[in-house]
């Protein structure tokens, strides 16, 4: 699946509505109804900038692993809301976006940002409530939902399972450092970010660990060659292994 993030409003992706149920289809057929509260694990997806949650449930299938049998999944839509960076048009976004590409040096919307973060956190909450230990708690994104992952998980008061960032990048200051609870700095951190990206730029993405060293947080960084503003399966194979190895084992 190609995900990307869009940089001008003639390049805006629709979505027919014959795909949408299409995939909405696919994700009903490899979705077995579970009570929230009997969910040993959740893995809470944030797409990136001009896409929607339904486009992404696809990715789960992928996760084949025995330990995923009993996971919920999670793919909110962001809201639509008028985007600098798009000549102020209305697109699905989380938050602001100032410039495309994004460098390591791109202006950050925090007051904007931090809007998102406290939406997300209400979705961790909801169910983390329903009975889900926070240690089985996923947060993983995309470029802007990318992003957002790592500014929820760094913000969030409790220790989570793990967060997964692809090819995003530090939404904030170093200033929001000082914000970070002791918890969120045992959350593992995954981020993964293709050598070939023209959208969110490398640079913006190996900004990321020495940005969480000195936070005092763990994060294992890979860059895939070759590999442009997208998700591969080499990435989401690396994924499904990380979470199952922070997963208790099966029974």
């Amino acid at each position: 699946m190609n995900l990307w993030l869009l940089a001008k409003p003639i390049a805006v992706l629709l979505v027919t509505v014959s795909s949408t149920i299409f995939l909405l289809l696919l994700s009903r057929q490899n979705q077995s109804p579970r009570p929230a509260s009997m969910a040993r694990s959740f893995v809470l997806w944030l797409h990136g900038l001009g896409d929607s949650g339904p486009a992404n449930e696809p990715i789960k299938t992928l996760f084949t692993s025995p330990e995923f049998r009993n996971t919920k999944w999670s793919f909110p839509s962001a809201p639509s809301n008028p985007v600098t960076c798009n000549y102020g048009a209305r697109m699905p976004s989380w938050f602001d976006i100032g410039e495309i590409p994004v460098t390591a040096n791109s202006p950050n919307n925090e007051s904007d940002l931090l809007k998102a973060v406290k939406s997300v956190h209400k979705m961790i909450d909801k169910e983390i409530d329903a009975g889900t230990n926070p240690s089985n708690v996923f947060v993983c994104g995309f470029s802007q939902g990318g992003a957002l992952t790592l500014a929820s998980v760094l913000l969030y008061p409790k220790t989570l399972g793990g967060a997964a960032v692809f090819s995003g990048w530090v939404p904030f200051s170093s200033s929001i450092i000082e914000q970070i609870p002791p918890e969120a700095k045992r959350t593992p951190i995954l981020w993964s970010h293709g050598i070939a990206d023209r959208t969110v730029f490398l640079e913006a993405g190996q900004a990321g660990p020495p940005f969480l060293e000195r936070a005092g947080v763990n994060c294992e960084f890979k860059a895939y060659p070759g590999l442009g503003h997208s998700i591969s399966n080499e990435e989401l194979k690396h994924l499904e292994s990380w979470i199952k190895g922070r997963l208790p084992s099966s029974s």
